[in-house]
């Protein structure tokens, strides 16, 4: 259910519409829109009477959501989100025009090791750094991260370079954590239905970044960011990483055509991670360049200085270098398309 309110009214309308609806045993979710603010609705599952809500002051009326994203779709709220990430250089912009480039190694290996990468990216513009200080993997023989002491690392690029830090959190022990330290908390692809994940970083005071699970569906996708949203933050952004097929030439398959789709669907913003989606450095940056094009927030993009040595990830990922033209390219793009990196 959707309670659309007045262009013109008062704050103290809107909390009243929200208290009644908390009085029903309902939640009020309201979405502060361009022209007028929307109160969404959940947690009833019969009907409720229209009636005592369309005549409160300040309702036009009330509509409602067939869909089974509540909050995610765009009947809730039609102009596109803008999600805004505080850095210490500023805040970044995610959504509407804006586009967010965050960039750095798939996993924190050393202290040296991320301030030489922050170091060499620094000068390209970049104002988002990646880096995994938790790494959920396959086999646990494999690097699983330094846990707190990288975040700590992070921590150190963000002060020494004007970062903005993007971590991932694998379950809600590391999620208090990377709320601390970070500025952007990531779910990954594994636990993009890791519900009591999802309801934890939904009750945090950072923005989500939400990846796409290997074989989820468009559906599957938005509902776990309804997840989010539903326990009182609404500032996701979602993620196309690559979803599993029977291709044999890439690490995954990257899908691009889940952009325009989102977007008919949902007014949050999507990034693309090329790196994940495609496992291979030499087509990184023209997946970048399609995703830009397509209609994507972003790109998530892993860039290490010594991808031969890395502890993870490194035949995916591009040098500072090469990112720095794949930024130059994305750039002139984003112009033809009526966007701006910032």
């Amino acid at each position: 259910m959707l309670v659309v309110m007045q262009s013109h009214a008062t704050e103290e309308q809107v909390r009243a519409v929200c208290e009644r609806i908390e009085s029903l045993g309902l939640k009020a979710h309201p979405i502060p829109g361009s022209g007028r603010t929307a109160i969404g609705i959940t947690g009833n599952n019969g009907a409720v009477d229209l009636g005592v809500l369309e005549s409160m002051p300040g309702v036009i009326e009330c509509i409602p959501v067939t869909k089974p994203y509540k909050l995610v779709s765009r009947d809730v709220k039609e102009e596109p989100t803008i999600v805004r990430i505080p850095t210490p250089s500023g805040d970044v912009l995610v959504g509407g025009t804006h586009l967010a480039v965050v960039a750095g190694p798939c996993a924190v290996e050393t202290e040296e090791q991320c301030l030489v990468i922050a170091e060499r990216l620094k000068p390209t513009g970049v104002r988002l750094f990646r880096g995994g200080a938790y790494k959920p993997r396959t086999s646990p023989y494999s690097f699983q991260g330094l846990g707190l002491p990288g975040l700590k690392i992070l921590a150190k690029v963000r002060e020494n370079y004007g970062f903005g830090i993007v971590t991932e959190a694998i379950d809600n022990e590391s999620l208090d954590f990377v709320e601390e330290w970070a500025d952007v908390i990531q779910i990954g692809a594994r636990n993009m239905q890791n519900f009591s994940l999802l309801k934890r970083a939904g009750r945090a005071k950072k923005p989500v970044l939400l990846k796409r699970g290997m074989s989820a569906t468009l559906d599957e996708f938005l509902m776990a960011a309804e997840y989010v949203m539903s326990e009182g933050n609404y500032n996701v952004i979602l993620c196309e990483r690559g979803v599993r097929t029977f291709s044999d030439f890439s690490r995954n398959t990257l899908d691009l055509a889940v952009v325009p789709a989102v977007k008919k669907r949902s007014h949050l913003p999507i990034l693309v991670d090329p790196s994940h989606g495609t496992g291979k450095r030499h087509k990184v940056l023209p997946l970048s360049r399609a995703a830009i094009a397509v209609g994507a927030d972003g790109l998530l993009v892993e860039v290490h200085h010594q991808p031969e040595k890395a502890l993870s990830d490194g035949m995916q990922s591009i040098l500072p270098e090469e990112f720095a033209e794949l930024l130059a390219e994305v750039r002139q793009i984003a112009t033809v398309v009526h966007r701006q990196v910032n």
